[in-house]
């Protein structure tokens, strides 16, 4: 009865019939309470019919039910005015998202979103004038297709990742020495270790950066390279919390805090890194050396 209902809610969402689509999938919720899914859906029909205090209502109740949060709910009710703007994403959220997404991502990044990223990075890499690096750490580093760019210039390759479905994806490709399940939120490096760190497609996950910064100030030896990618916000605000649950940042942001964690930046250059339904998005390519 549960299902019957919410794919009957499905469908007249579909049918942009929202108001009635809420209505039916709150019938389902009254038998299924617990259902913690069922209630972000409701927030999402509600957010669709405009009647946005019933959506954080349906949201704060997924909160109650997942406190680890891995809807991401608390993005979607400060997207929507009811709680203030966070620093970072739920880690549970991330994680979550990626374990689901790690069976498509390649064809679904490459193929159908124009992904540029690895390429734009790698060459950027290049262009800075050395050829090889001892140990390079690959920061989120997903299915590995980053990590295929550094492996001929990397004597060790090591790949951090938060999600153990997108390790296993990377393990496969066998470009890394070693890969890490790893929250970038909590990571710690061994000091002066590491001679390329890159983050590609990565920062959008994380929101405010000066604390990934540091840490991987602290992680490289004197004149180590740090480079990555950011979606590019065009505003006077530091960073922005996008509809797509991202983080976008400015170049200003970014360029101070480089300087603050004793980074020089040696290119910063804009370009458009992928589609997002239909629509280019603008990202920043960044290289900065320690």
């Amino acid at each position: 009865m549960v299902d019957r209902r919410a794919d009957y809610a499905e469908m007249l969402f579909a049918s942009s019939d929202y108001a009635a689509a809420a209505e039916l999938m709150l019938g389902a919720l009254e038998l299924a309470p617990a259902w913690a899914m069922g209630w972000f859906r409701l927030g999402e029909f509600h957010e669709a019919a405009g009647a946005l205090d019933q959506a954080a209502e349906a949201w704060r109740m997924v909160l109650k039910l997942e406190p680890s949060d891995r809807p991401g709910v608390a993005l979607k009710l400060a997207l929507i005015g009811a709680l203030p703007v966070i620093d970072a994403p739920p880690s549970a959220f991330v994680e979550a998202l990626f374990d689901q997404y790690a069976a498509k991502f390649d064809d679904a990044l490459v193929r159908t979103l124009e992904y540029r990223v690895p390429d734009l990075l790698a060459e950027a890499i290049r262009s800075h004038g050395r050829g090889r690096f001892g140990l390079a750490i690959d920061l989120g580093c997903g299915t590995g297709l980053m990590g295929e760019r550094l492996r001929p210039i990397a004597e060790i390759l090591e790949g951090h990742d938060i999600s153990a479905e997108m390790l296993r994806k990377a393990r496969g490709k066998g470009v890394y020495e070693r890969l890490v399940k790893s929250d970038l939120q909590t990571i710690q490096f061994a000091p002066e270790s590491a001679d390329l760190v890159t983050a590609a497609d990565v920062f959008m996950y994380i929101g405010a950066l000066d604390g990934i910064a540091a840490k991987v100030a602290s992680a490289l030896r004197g004149g180590g390279v740090f480079a990555f990618s950011v979606e590019r916000h065009a505003g006077p605000e530091d960073l922005v919390l996008r509809p797509s649950r991202r983080y976008a940042h400015s170049e200003a942001y970014m360029r101070g805090v480089l300087a603050r964690n004793g980074f020089t930046v040696v290119s910063l250059e804009m370009h458009i890194i992928r589609r997002d339904r239909g629509e280019p998005v603008e990202g920043l390519i960044v290289v900065a050396h320690r």
